[in-house]
């Protein structure tokens, strides 16, 4: 079906002839009605004429199209759009076309030069834009086009003015993509290649002849058409072709260690590897930009270390070998299978401490019962051959003596109930490698198959005890992170013992590192006596969150998350403390003959019950936030024309639990004494903040910096954002409880 412009209304700036000319008549031909603005001016923007803007109308008219003509200049941007008004009732769409130069070397540019550029380009953009904004706004749809250029983007010699203003026109259409959007108003930037009055002063004559404006027209239209959702791009184009282009960062280097100060050496020896683009990210927005920035300021001031469990040694490597993540990361192993039947999901079952005891362990034991599953903590078992069967080693940078490799971390998350029999198939790649001063973090990113499905994925954090000093990155946003419990007491508190022949049982899962049954294998590596498997302790705490608070369907269970912190001796007791927050299982493991922890900064997702309500999010207890605005409220009634006068605004609060809303409150600051509503508001609010319940909980308790917690896209933001430095004087001074 062919793109249609009945009914919209168009304005083109600098329509009297290039870009801007067939702009105007491919609108116009599509049944749009068209302001076609040219003041008439030359290309250094001298004279003034009406010819130019009225041939290109005649053109339009004489095909049946529907056009007038405009000769204001764009720094009058009210007038181009009440042309449009006035005339058609209405504008929807700002193609912001007109240009001009005055090319000078930068010595030889003059004030002059400079500020005539950047009133035509810049400024003129944004009052006609400006003019048209409301408009858009009122009606709810809006398309708007800024015309950059190479020489912005890329920079250009004798352009330094050009060039200034042609990328500023490209951050000035990042912002009003944002702000617009909500509106249904979309910006895009286009630099386009084309032969023009403009560019024949700086291309070959054969050149310009073949570069013709029509081929750059279509991507405008499409741009400009309510079916596009394009919103934010910079597209270069000419000669037919149209590419996008977005940034790209390097992974960059930290070069400041606590309590010590950043040198210019740093700088220096790190040079290399802060310009190497291997592995670049692609930020989107300010959030995405600064979140790196945000996670350098908390591991710096975080100097500790995560606690390990051994692993199992694939293979050795000759001493002195080191570590390179720009060869590492990305890498592929090689692909595993792993063919199991209802027996190795028995066998797993009674490795983690099933017992026939309990008759609610039934279903994972016996293969003939009516809802017989398999563990979902059984998903690590497939996937461990990928980093078990020697493949690391054949990684290029990996050069690492694997008899140092600890078990630091795992991440599971299921996206089907398991199946009990069948072919797996692993594939595997190296996430990220960070540097951690006294070893090296490598993350294991493994995804399982079961045909050309996908049942699972893990990821395995392992720690090479003595392998850091490479210079990398401490942290990476790839690395499944751990989150502390809650403060308060556990809702549930479950103890199993393990057997002395516990880890003997649980090898017979693939795992067969001798550091779990041989006495002197173990000595080696300073234990009294082999240890458990660390993600047998994983398997048991699994299963105790899946009774707890699952009823055992495997089918609830989403994800799981665990740090391993210290060793478990086969016949000691396991003590799984849990909090339940939403559909997020908090949990720790200790010893319980001891105290120790075991498994540390652990949670457990799980899916919603079938007849859970999405009505009642805060189930299994109330928010905590509850408290927080109630005593808010109280103390408002106590000194709120004080607050008034120090805030003078309306604040919206959406609370969510487990993704979804789960209350709203305004604190009103601005009429009368001030007051404290939930519900609805009937009123205007200036800015509306939306966090989790426990995310706004560490707000007030300190724990969090609302500046920190927007950039880590935990606290949203609509409206005034520059009301929420006046958070702080809310929740810090009126909000404890």
């Amino acid at each position: 079906m062919s793109l249609s412009f009945e009914g919209k209304v168009v304005l083109v700036t600098g329509a009297g002839g290039g870009l801007g000319r067939e702009y105007a008549l491919a609108f116009a031909a599509r049944g749009a009605s068209v302001v076609v603005n040219d003041l008439g001016a030359d290309t250094k923007g001298g004279g003034k004429s009406s010819a130019a803007a009225d041939k290109v109308v005649e053109e339009i008219r004489a095909k049946g199209g529907k056009a007038v003509a405009n000769y204001d200049s764009v720094e009058d941007g009210e007038k181009l759009i009440q042309t449009a008004l006035d005339t058609f009732g209405r504008i929807d769409i700002v193609v912001n076309n007109a240009g001009i130069l005055r090319d000078r070397s930068f010595a030889r540019t003059s004030d002059l030069d400079w500020d005539l550029i950047q009133r035509i380009h810049l400024r003129g953009s944004f009052l006609v834009t400006r003019a048209a904004w409301n408009h858009m706004k009122n009606q709810k749809f809006g398309r708007i086009i800024m015309t950059a250029s190479a020489a912005g983007i890329y920079g250009n010699f004798g352009q330094a003015n050009y060039s200034a203003a042609k990328l500023g026109m490209l951050g000035l259409a990042n912002t009003l993509a944002i702000e617009g959007r909500k509106y249904n108003i979309y910006c895009n930037t286009i630099a386009p290649v084309a032969g023009s009055r403009l560019t024949e002063t700086v291309m070959p004559p054969d050149l310009v002849a073949s570069l013709k404006p029509e081929y750059v027209a279509p991507l405008v239209l499409w741009l400009c058409h309510e079916q596009c959702q394009e919103n934010g791009g910079l597209f270069e184009a000419g000669a037919g072709w149209i590419g996008k282009l977005r940034w790209e960062r390097s992974q960059g280097r930290t070069v400041r260690q606590k309590n010590n100060p950043v040198t210019p050496e740093a700088v220096r020896d790190q040079w290399d590897r802060i310009c190497d683009f291997t592995n670049a990210t692609k930020p989107a927005n300010v959030q995405e930009s600064l979140q790196s920035v945000v996670s350098v300021l908390s591991q710096v001031e975080s100097e500790s270390e995560a606690g390990a469990i051994p692993t199992a040694a694939a293979a050795s490597v000759a001493p002195g070998a080191g570590i390179d993540p720009t060869q590492a990361v990305g890498q592929k192993l090689p692909a595993t299978s792993f063919s199991f039947t209802q027996t190795q999901c028995i066998l797993y079952a009674l490795g983690v401490g099933m017992s026939t005891k309990d008759p609610d362990h039934l279903r994972f034991l016996y293969e003939g019962h009516p809802d017989f599953s398999c563990l979902p903590t059984f998903g690590v078992i497939p996937s461990q051959s990928s980093m078990m069967g020697g493949g690391l080693s054949s990684v290029p940078g990996l050069n690492i003596d694997f008899t140092q490799v600890l078990h630091g971390e795992q991440y599971l998350e299921l996206y089907k109930p398991l199946p009990t029999s069948g072919t797996l198939t692993s594939e595997s790649a190296i996430a990220d490698v960070l540097d951690k001063g006294s070893g090296a973090v490598i993350l294991l990113d493994v995804n399982t198959y079961s045909g050309g499905e996908l049942v699972c994925y893990n990821q395995f954090s392992v720690f090479v005890v003595g392998a850091g000093g490479f210079g990398g990155r401490r942290s990476s946003e790839k690395a499944k992170a751990p989150l502390p419990p809650p403060k308060r007491a556990p809702d549930a508190v479950v103890i199993d013992s393990t057997t002395r022949d516990q880890a003997a049982l649980y090898r017979l899962s693939g795992d067969w590192n001798p550091l779990h049954i041989d006495p002197s294998f173990a000595a080696l590596g300073g234990f009294k006596s082999p240890i458990l498997h660390g993600l047998c302790s994983f398997g048991f705490a699994g299963r105790h969150v899946l009774k707890q608070f699952a009823n055992n369907d495997p089918s609830r269970f989403k994800a799981i998350k665990v740090r391993f912190a210290k060793p478990v001796i086969p016949g000691q007791s396991l003590q799984t403390e849990m909090w339940k927050e939403g559909n997020r299982i908090h949990m720790q493991c200790k010893v319980k003959e001891t105290g120790a922890v075991v498994l540390a900064g652990a949670y457990v997702d799980l899916h919603e019950t079938a007849e859970a309500s999405p009505q009642s999010p805060a189930q299994g207890g109330g928010l905590q936030s509850e408290l927080v605005f109630a005593e808010i409220g109280r103390r408002i009634k106590d000194s709120g024309s004080e607050l008034v006068k120090k805030v003078n605004a309306v604040f919206g609060w959406e609370i969510t639990k487990d993704g979804k809303r789960a209350a709203q409150w305004t604190i009103d600051l601005k009429n009368g004494s001030g007051s404290v509503h939930k519900g609805p508001y009937s009123g205007k609010v200036d800015v509306t903040f939306t966090v989790s319940d426990e995310d706004f909980m560490e707000v007030v308790m300190g724990k969090l910096v609302p500046q920190k917690a927007f950039f880590a896209g935990k606290l949203k933001v609509k409206g005034n954002v520059m009301l929420s430095q006046k958070l702080e004087v809310i929740l810090k001074d009126y909000a404890k409880l």
